[in-house]
């Protein structure tokens, strides 16, 4: 053993070195590196589930921003469709209001002119009434006496279309 001296290795030391390092080695695999890699691995596919489930409420989120954006647009759409038929059945209504005002308006005219037609009637009958009892007084005092009723009638009937000729 002349090598050893030369070395300055016991073979038997190396050897049982070498086994003990074996030992430590496939101790330390099945103790050691097989849970710390398991728990590597479950660690890694917890952090690819936390990023699937963000990348899912990612994709919901999206959606629901997508819903939220069509739902806004179509309250939108119908609040100017609302407001346009609003304004539709407003000017429908204030076409009838003015219809109806002008209606009004044309009977209270056609009423006022009915109204003064009769007081004009009526003015021009007592008109009439009274310058046939001034005819007959004047008559009377020219002629001198009392005229009976168909004189009276005759003389009223002549004066008063002289009178309708004349207005």
């Amino acid at each position: 053993m002349g090598y050893e001296s030369f070395l300055g290795v016991n073979f038997w030391d190396a050897l049982f070195t070498l086994a003990n390092t074996l030992t430590i080695f496939f101790v330390a695999k099945k103790f050691l590196f097989g849970p710390v890699m398991k728990l590597i691995a479950d660690r890694q596919s917890e952090i690819d589930r936390i990023y699937e489930d963000a990348d899912a409420a990612k994709q919901s989120a999206e959606a629901m921003q997508d819903e939220y954006r069509r739902k806004l647009s179509e309250a939108q759409s119908t609040s100017d469709r609302l407001v346009k038929e609003a304004t539709v059945r407003a000017q429908k209504r204030e076409e009838e209001i003015l219809r109806q005002a002008n209606a009004d308006a044309g009977a209270i005219r056609d009423k006022a002119a009915a109204d003064i037609a009769r007081e004009k009637k009526q003015a021009v009958n007592d008109a009439k009434g009274e310058i046939s009892d001034i005819a007959l007084a004047i008559a009377e005092k020219v002629v001198g006496r009392e005229l009976n009723a168909a004189d009276q009638q005759r003389l009223v009937d002549e004066f008063l279309k002289d009178l309708g000729e004349n207005v």
